[in-house]
């Protein structure tokens, strides 16, 4: 049986900051203990001096390979998770969708091909509902059973992935009755859409109108309405990329009443601004996102958020688009520049700056990057903490290293880094993904399939 060995650096958990060497057999830890009370001996000793060993991180949303607007997201599940990997990221949940008219069934089995054999680190699926009917209702019990225990609908894109409010409600009782955990992106799609077509029509065509017109209080409305819709079911709810701070204030007014509702952030909306959006020259457009970019003053209520649990989750929602030849699409009508951003191998860097920055606390990082998405999406304790039993998903992080960020020397399989001249503090330097070496001093020297699917269990955040 294989072991390995990482000593002499501190182990820093949700719960726990601790100077412990490690021990791992095959793919799971299997001790902990100060370096003064073991005898241990290993086939491979990784030393730790001066660096931080962390739990590899739990990224809750991305979309790769994901079709949008006419295009498809430029990673792949192959690009992807090495870019993950290589940002300290070894577990990632991507959203599988159910076509309209189609199953939820055969959605699932469309991701899977797509990312079977594929993968550098381990994944797993949410499913995107298109088409709530009588069928879909009772194929979520399946999913369940699959390991597909989280449900996402949209009050946004009118005839994409639009669910009315009666289709929501229905969801959510069926979540209700079977565990499963309604995930919804809320904005008043309806109401945007009339947004749109007005500012088109006065000429407003440029990227920072995207902001414009999906203002922060339609956010808020929907997300009011999609959490008074969960107490009607009676189940819980979790809000995906939360990006305005009245939003954020319906998420504390619902926890404050001890509703079941949980909330996400991404780092987009906490270093990001719509000052990004009106980069002349088009520029703007490689920060079309939805939810959009708010004014910085919101960044302070999103940090104080997640300091007081109100958001419990940072995610990327990591959905690349090309600056040429895709975000170019809507060169002359914001309407048409698909919306996403990079973000996958980036979240965990960004977190660490924000400590480094005083904004929250080291092991309120891990608690936000690694053990409450695994909490959130039945993963725990298998990923997100290094305890006895877990996988070996672990991180060697230099917490002094210096880095500046750039589309030069990022893994992404985009055109564009979001944070191109960026200077952090900290930098992840050894990977391992089941005990097994992803990144290794800085190399990559993973391969494709050694990431495998998980299922996943019930939401433990209740």
């Amino acid at each position: 049986m294989a072991r390995t060995l990482i000593t002499g650096g501190l182990v820093i958990t949700a719960s726990d900051e601790l100077h412990v060497d490690v021990l791992v057999e095959e793919s799971r830890v299997v001790a902990l203990a100060t370096p003064d009370s073991h005898g241990w001996t290993a086939d491979r000793v990784i030393d730790a001096r001066g660096k931080y060993v962390i739990p590899g991180g739990v990224d809750g949303h991305t979309h790769m390979e994901m079709p949008f607007g006419g295009t498809t997201a430029s990673d792949t599940f192959e690009t992807g998770t090495r870019a993950a990997a290589w940002g300290g990221t070894t577990t990632i949940v991507d959203f599988a969708i159910q076509s309209k008219g189609g199953s939820l069934r055969e959605g699932l089995d469309t991701w899977h091909e797509k990312a079977d054999g594929n993968c550098a680190v381990d994944y797993g699926f949410h499913m995107i509902m298109s088409d709530v009917n009588d069928s879909s209702l009772k194929q979520m019990d399946k999913l369940i059973e699959a390991g597909v225990t989280s449900f996402k609908l949209f009050t946004a894109y009118p005839g994409v992935f639009y669910s009315d409010d009666g289709q929501i409600l229905r969801a959510m009782q069926q979540a209700g009755t079977n565990g499963g955990l309604v995930m919804m992106h809320a904005e008043n799609g309806i109401a945007i859409d009339v947004l749109v077509e007005q500012a088109l029509a006065r000429g407003e065509r440029d990227p920072r109108y995207h902001g414009e017109v999906r203002r922060a209080l339609l956010e808020a409305e929907a997300t009011h309405r999609v959490i008074r819709l969960s107490q009607v079911a009676g189940s819980p709810v979790y809000v995906v990329h939360v990006s305005a701070q009245e939003a954020l204030a319906e998420l504390t007014r619902a926890r404050d009443e001890g509703l079941p509702v949980f909330g996400e952030t991404c780092p987009q909306y906490l270093f990001l601004s719509t000052d990004n959006l009106a980069e002349p020259d088009f520029e703007g457009a490689k920060y079309v996102c939805s939810t959009p970019l708010r004014p910085k003053e919101h960044q302070a209520a999103l940090w104080r958020g997640l300091r007081t649990n109100d958001l419990q989750v940072v995610s990327t929602d990591h959905c690349p688009f090309c600056f040429k030849g895709q975000k170019d699409m809507g060169l002359g009508d914001f309407s048409k520049i698909p919306n996403g951003m990079p973000g996958v191998e980036h979240r965990m860097d960004l977190l660490h700056q924000a400590v480094v920055d005083g904004h929250i606390s080291r092991r309120r990082w891990i608690e936000i990057a690694c053990a409450a998405p695994a909490q959130m999406f039945g993963l725990y304790p298998r990923k997100g903490t290094i305890a006895p039993g877990a996988d070996a998903d672990i991180v060697l992080y230099d917490p002094e290293a210096e880095q500046v960020l750039s589309a030069e020397t990022h893994h992404m399989n985009v055109d564009y880094s979001a944070y191109e001249g960026k200077r952090i503090t900290g930098r992840v330097e050894t990977v391992l993904s089941r005990g097994v070496p992803v990144i290794e001093g800085g190399r990559y020297v993973g391969h494709p399939g050694h990431g495998v699917y998980v299922p996943r269990g019930l939401c433990q955040y209740l």
